[in-house]
């Protein structure tokens, strides 16, 4: 490959791919960042065991101390150029506070992958091994031949609450501990063992763009402590029917989870399952390429076969993640995937949510919109499958993407109005009902509102009007409806932070931010008595 290099030292241009010089000249990103064309992994990551004194559990397999080496290893090389990791990206296991899983790319088979990790960044004593997960696209036409992918995981357990570490990701012939690789390393933090402010930040149908990218860049500057993504990741199946016949190139990944980096590597990225996101290549379901690439929380209702369903708690925050495949009436690739079993765990999951003292809001995200007046409207499964449950147990907040908007209704209850949130207003779910948010903005390209909604132009926002839409039914066919929930609605690119307080007077506090970091949307949640 040609590598222009002006600007860049000629050594190191000869070690950067074109969009690593394209960030180092744009000073974009903190360290280099490898975008290389390569494929990655499937199985299931082995945990071992991190404890604030650093040893391992009894009986076990714990992580061994690092010591000097005489002659470290060469080096791998490629072609002349360096195997090193890239796209790395976080997230929680079952228990924030004590488990967090580190999932990264190499280009390329490596040997004896690890992650060290330590208190201090000069004190990486801790050294965990790594499972690589090898994920293989055949050749899909004569333009796109078959590829290798390779995806490493590693998982941290009995970590200490409310604690920063950092780490480094590496294998044979590349040490994150090394003098020259000490630019690579990272850090995060668990979750408090008590409740205390925070925030966390949302959105869904992402890519690969600039607005995806400066999304990412606000994102960080609100310290988010994690982010939910809900669903169409990266946009490799740029069809969406999760059938064989979409159009997919596994590569658009690569470029992904380099983006991606930037906040992730510090932040839980959490995700969930789009439509985009059935890539019909991989078993099962599909799914077999989000196995390969993510390792989230095991605890949901069949972690064998949707990976994208699952809980967790984070202060006084429980959050549920769903797939809406399952139950969808638009796109039925996956409908029925799970035989009723997610919506059976679902109620069991809000009812043990409910009952626990500790938690003070539930907040549920998932792809497919509940309520929606853009390019898809609301999905009538999801609804007749779920909005009893949300209602019943008195969720707190609803987060969904599918249409590349933002939109959000006032307090809904029995399907209707149950108290008009203007921006700014705060309300009760306990009494009024549950406000849903599409924050589909992140960074694909966007849609509109239909007619009979007046012109929309990004950075407008509307306020609340009368607006003939309509739902997706049993038969896949569109039901018209007339709604007046519609109550703000933003045809830029944008996401969703939340600020969570804690303590006698409990509230979220919600903002739609643009890519810009403009809020263009607020209001506040908080409860009545349990």
């Amino acid at each position: 490959m040609d590598t222009p290099n002006v600007g860049i030292p000629a050594p190191l241009a000869a070690e950067l791919s074109m969009p690593e010089q394209h960030a180092y000249l744009r000073a974009k990103f903190s360290r280099r960042t490898v975008l290389a064309g390569a494929f990655a992994a499937a199985g299931a990551a082995g945990g071992m065991s991190l404890l604030a004194g650093g040893s391992g559990p009894s009986g076990g397999a714990g992580p061994s101390a690092a010591g000097p080496r005489s002659a470290p290893p060469a080096p791998v090389r490629v072609d002349g150029r360096l195997v090193a990791p890239f796209g790395r990206h976080l997230a929680f296991g079952a228990d924030p506070m004590t488990q967090m899983r580190i999932s990264w790319q190499v280009p390329f088979a490596v040997r004896s992958p690890y992650v060290r990790v330590g208190p201090k960044p000069w004190d990486l004593s801790q050294k965990i091994e790594a499972e690589v997960r090898d994920l293989h696209t055949p050749s899909l036409s004569k333009k796109l031949p078959a590829v290798e992918q390779y995806y490493v995981h590693a998982a941290l357990d009995g970590l200490a609450p409310g604690t920063t570490y950092y780490y480094g990701v590496g294998h044979d012939g590349f040490d994150p501990a090394s003098p020259e690789r000490m630019g690579t390393l990272c850090s995060f933090r668990t979750a408090p063992a008590r409740a205390e402010k925070f925030v966390f930040t949302a959105f869904g149908d992402q890519g690969v763009s600039p607005h995806a990218l400066a999304n990412d860049h606000v994102i960080l500057g609100q310290n988010p402590s994690f982010h939910l993504h809900a669903g169409d990741l990266c946009y490799a199946d740029t069809t969406g029917h999760g059938k064989d016949s979409d159009t997919y190139d596994a590569r658009v990944w690569d470029t992904f989870l380099a983006q991606t980096e930037s906040v992730a590597k510090s932040v839980p990225w959490m995700v969930t399952t789009g439509n985009h996101d059935m890539e019909a290549w991989y078993s099962p379901n599909g799914y077999g390429g989000q196995y390969a690439r993510w390792s989230l929380p095991d605890n949901g209702f069949d972690p064998a076969g949707v990976p994208g369903v699952y809980s967790f708690r984070y202060g006084n925050v429980g959050v549920v993640a769903l797939d809406a495949n399952d139950v969808s009436y638009e796109i039925t690739a996956n409908k029925g995937c799970t035989d009723g079993r997610q919506t059976a765990w679902l109620d069991r999951r809000l009812r043990a949510l409910r009952a626990d003292g500790s938690v003070d809001f539930v907040v549920v995200f998932f792809h497919h919109c509940v309520y929606s007046t853009s390019t898809h409207a609301s999905d009538g499964g999801v609804r007749d499958a779920w909005l009893d449950l949300f209602t019943r147990h008195q969720v707190d907040l609803v987060v969904n993407g599918h249409n590349h908007v933002y939109e959000r209704t006032d307090a809904i209850k029995g399907g209707e109005v149950g108290k008009p949130v203007p921006v700014g207003a705060s309300t009760d779910p306990t009494r009024d009902g549950i406000v849903y948010v599409t924050a589909g903005g992140a960074g694909k390209d966007l849609y509109g509102f239909g007619p009979g909604v007046k012109d929309s132009h990004e950075g407008d926002v509307h306020d609340h009007e009368s607006i003939a839409t309509f739902h997706w039914t049993r038969s896949r066919t569109r039901a018209p409806e007339t709604v007046e929930w519609s109550r703000v609605r933003y045809t830029g690119f944008s996401f969703l932070a939340v600020e969570v307080t804690a303590g006698a007077h409990p509230r979220l506090s919600v903002s739609a931010l643009a890519e810009s970091g403009e809020r263009i949307d607020h209001f506040e949640v908080a409860r009545g008595s349990r």
